[in-house]
């Protein structure tokens, strides 16, 4: 981790310490990975996350996925697009405040809820359309983590109607469809992608990416300061 970073990191010292002795035990831990240097803060974020190791191996990226996500929020016009609430309210404020990223989310809107029940879908279903309807998908980190059906409406509304994030963040975690879902958003390559394979997943996994990816946002910020 780049300890220059300020923005995303912890607000005190002792927090900043117990985050990378954190860091730092995860490391020594694991034995190997295959992960390449700017993916695997990522993945060592959402192991830290839930104190769950098999989070290495079972994380995959497009290959373009961390360059696109860095991009994007160093664009200054990037907005997260999420299925719940749970990760609009994860996300760090002043940490996104400092990108000019802002968060969207339809779940609980009422159109949406008397949507499904006419259309016999999800909620997340038309929650993922109405963003799409708003203009809100193009251009943006979209986050998955509780809807399997919200992550195979992305991959529809991009087939179809030609909807292109900047990066889909898809762990969505549950019993059915969920690691169909991701496999899924894996096969597709117009759009660049981070997911969880298999069953695991959640919304604090998909805040944990994000974190990770405004650090290294930040930390090519810094970068780029001390070269000018």
């Amino acid at each position: 981790m780049n300890h220059a970073n300020i923005v995303t990191e912890q607000l005190t010292a002792a927090g900043r310490a117990i985050e990378h002795d954190s860091f730092a035990v995860i490391d020594r831990e694991v034995a190997s990975h295959g992960y390449t240097p700017d993916q695997w803060p990522i993945v060592r974020r959402m192991i830290h996350a839930n104190a769950d190791f098999d989070f290495n191996g079972m994380t995959d990226f497009h290959p373009q996925a961390v360059a696109a996500g860095v991009a994007a929020v160093l664009s200054h016009r990037t907005r997260v697009v999420a299925d719940v609430e749970m990760i609009c309210v994860g996300l760090s404020a002043p940490r996104l405040g400092h990108f000019g990223m802002a968060t969207h989310q339809f779940i609980s809107d009422a159109d949406v809820i008397e949507t499904a029940k006419a259309e016999g879908t999800t909620r997340a279903v038309q929650a993922m359309r109405k963003a799409h309807r708003l203009g809100l998908i193009d251009g943006a980190i979209v986050g998955i983590g509780n809807a399997p059906t919200a992550l195979i409406e992305l991959v529809r509304l991009i087939h179809d109607e030609g909807a292109r994030p900047a990066l889909v963040v898809g762990m969505p975690v549950g019993f059915v469809s969920a690691a169909e879902s991701k496999d899924l958003m894996a096969l597709e390559n117009a759009v660049p992608w981070v997911v969880i394979r298999g069953r695991k997943g959640g919304s604090t996994l998909v805040v944990a990416a994000i974190h990770a990816l405004l650090g290294l946002a930040e930390a090519q910020e810094v970068l780029q300061k001390v070269s000018a």
